[in-house]
């Protein structure tokens, strides 16, 4: 298995790390050791596709694999920031209803023999929502010692949860939305073909 697709499984493992630590609220610094798994995740995000691109190390795999370790990523921040009641239920079941529609499209793709790879549009989502999942870790850490010098910050109505926070839902809902659909119609003939 070549380094692109261990470090897609890492963000699998990595994924199942941030939720057993932002689980226990009573885990000293947890929030912190919660923010700094998911960023390392995230990273390798980037780090994997960057990789494989580059030293010609593209596989059926990665492509399938690294996709689905997205948005179970993804995934795992929304639903866990939705239980501490910082992102609205109806955002996160849009967010999940997308990632399973592609991840369905992408299994029929699959089964006929076809591989589709994420797009342009995919990716800025992507970037979105991992900003805003790191923005909310970020305020939630800014309650332990280690962050602590951020409270300040989040204090700033514009700066604060109702107003950059709630901007960076808006904007992660609309672009897993337009990305969504884009690629549903896209790969129509798909769908079209069941």
């Amino acid at each position: 298995m070549n380094l692109p697709n261990q470090l897609t499984l890492l963000r699998l493992i990595l994924t199942f790390v941030f939720v057993g630590v932002l689980s226990i609220s009573s885990l000293p610094f947890g929030k912190t050791i919660a923010l700094l798994v998911f960023s390392v995740a995230a990273i390798t995000d980037f780090l994997d596709g960057y990789l494989a691109r580059k030293h010609d190390l593209v596989t059926n795999f990665g492509k399938l694999m690294d996709p689905l370790a997205d948005k179970v990523l993804m995934c795992a921040g929304f639903v866990m920031l939705c239980s501490l009641e910082l992102i609205p239920a109806w955002v996160v079941i849009i967010i999940l209803s997308r990632e399973f529609l592609v991840t369905g499209l992408r299994l029929l793709a699959s089964a006929e023999g076809v591989v589709l790879a994420a797009e342009g549009l995919g990716k800025y989502k992507t970037i979105f929502q991992i900003v805003t999942v790191i923005y909310f870790l970020l305020y939630l850490a800014s309650s332990e010692a280690s962050f602590a010098w951020l409270q300040p910050v989040f204090n700033i109505f514009v700066l604060g949860t109702g107003g950059l926070g709630l901007a960076l839902i808006w904007i992660s809902f609309f672009l897993t939305l337009i990305s969504g659909l884009s690629y549903v119609w896209k790969n129509r003939k798909i769908l079209g073909d069941c």
